[in-house]
């Protein structure tokens, strides 16, 4: 694998990652741009205790352009894009609209509450966007091994270099799917988050897994996965090195989690076996998910990875992929339970989903 770093025309940084050593990176960017001028806040609310990112400026984001508009497509010499080449393997790079600035616009003072507490602070981290591909009618389950592979080079890149910079306290790579989950750009393509806090899903897992380790002495997630092989109606798919099952609790219609049989805290402490052995299994959960209906899923792919200094040593890594669809002209929507107080209610028995998936395979 071989990355190679450029400055793109306003100053923003992207990288490919090629699977041959002997490709030459020079395209230089020629779109008249000029530095992007972006800034985001983050507002704590004291009641949830929790963050939530404000980024006014991404109304103005790229949205559903035409597919020989696309902005990840690589260039040619009629249309320039946000790649440079005329072809690429893989390539990562700033977001042009992020929801968290590294820096750039105009600074956010900090605000306090009267007992001294932060409530404002700016929202300092970076968003980028990582294309899987060059072709724009592909999608990840058409890729082939050694891509895959490649991506995940590309997600361990990223992991380790963003946990490294000041103030980042988690990575999340992830990728959405299909217009039903919101995405606005159909090129096959993914994000990385770098956010100034723990996200609260995250930070109630570490509750959850630090009352149970001082209940029993054991880890919270081993003891969940070898339970889920123990009764293995809910195991989806298993390899030697990943097991998947859908979750006793699944809160959507057709939800995964993927666990590497060895327990790590995030992508970057996975050994050559779980490297190895990924590509197979996920792209065979991605088959499935695309027979579940008369098209493929949307579907969001989520990886769950540790903090980068908080509860490393307790947490697992894992990777949650679910579909808002529960029949082929049905979708799960978020209404007034769900959306309001955080309760779920899912209409398909997770026995029953994980019974079909392994039927689609």
């Amino acid at each position: 694998m071989k990355k190679t770093s450029i400055s793109l025309a306003d100053g923003r940084e992207l990288m490919y990652f090629d699977e041959r050593d002997d490709v030459s990176r020079d395209d230089a960017d020629l779109r008249p741009l000029t530095p992007t001028q972006t800034s985001s806040e983050i507002r704590y609310d004291e009641l949830l205790d929790r963050w939530v990112i404000v980024a006014s400026h991404r109304q103005d984001r790229t949205y559903h352009p035409a597919s020989d508009s696309c902005p990840l497509c690589p260039s040619t010499a009629g249309r320039l894009t946000e790649i440079p080449a005329p072809t690429f393997d893989v390539v990562v790079f700033e977001n042009r609209f992020p929801a968290l600035t590294a820096a750039g616009g105009e600074a956010v003072a900090a605000v306090h509450s009267d007992g001294g507490d932060v409530l404002v602070r700016p929202g300092a981290g970076r968003c980028e966007v990582i294309c899987f591909t060059a072709a724009h009618g592909a999608s990840f389950s058409t890729l082939d091994h050694p891509r895959v592979d490649l991506v995940m080079a590309a997600w361990i890149d990223r992991t380790i270099e963003l946990s490294q910079v000041p103030g980042v306290e988690q990575v999340f790579c992830f990728e959405n799917r299909g217009h039903d989950i919101g995405v606005t750009l159909d090129h096959p393509h993914g994000q990385v988050y770098a956010y100034p806090f723990v996200t609260p899903r995250t930070a109630a897992m570490l509750t959850s897994s630090a009352a149970y380790y001082r209940r029993t002495k054991r880890n919270l997630f081993d003891d969940v996965v070898q339970r889920e092989k123990d009764d293995k109606t809910r195991v989806v798919a298993t390899n030697s090195a990943w097991t998947a099952f859908v979750p006793r609790a699944a809160r959507w219609p057709y939800e995964v989690h993927l666990y590497p049989n060895r327990r790590v805290p995030d992508v970057a402490a996975l050994d050559d076996r779980q490297r190895a052995g990924f590509a197979d299994i996920y792209l065979d959960l991605l088959g499935r998910f695309d027979r579940l209906f008369d098209e493929p899923a949307p579907y969001i792919s989520a990886w769950h990875q540790a903090p980068v200094r908080e509860g490393r040593d307790r947490f697992a890594l894992h990777l949650e992929l679910f579909t808002t669809r529960r029949t082929p002209d049905k979708l799960k929507y978020l209404a007034g339970s769900e959306s309001a107080m955080d309760a779920f209610t899912n209409d398909v028995a997770p026995e029953a989903a994980a019974e079909r998936l392994r039927e689609l395979g």
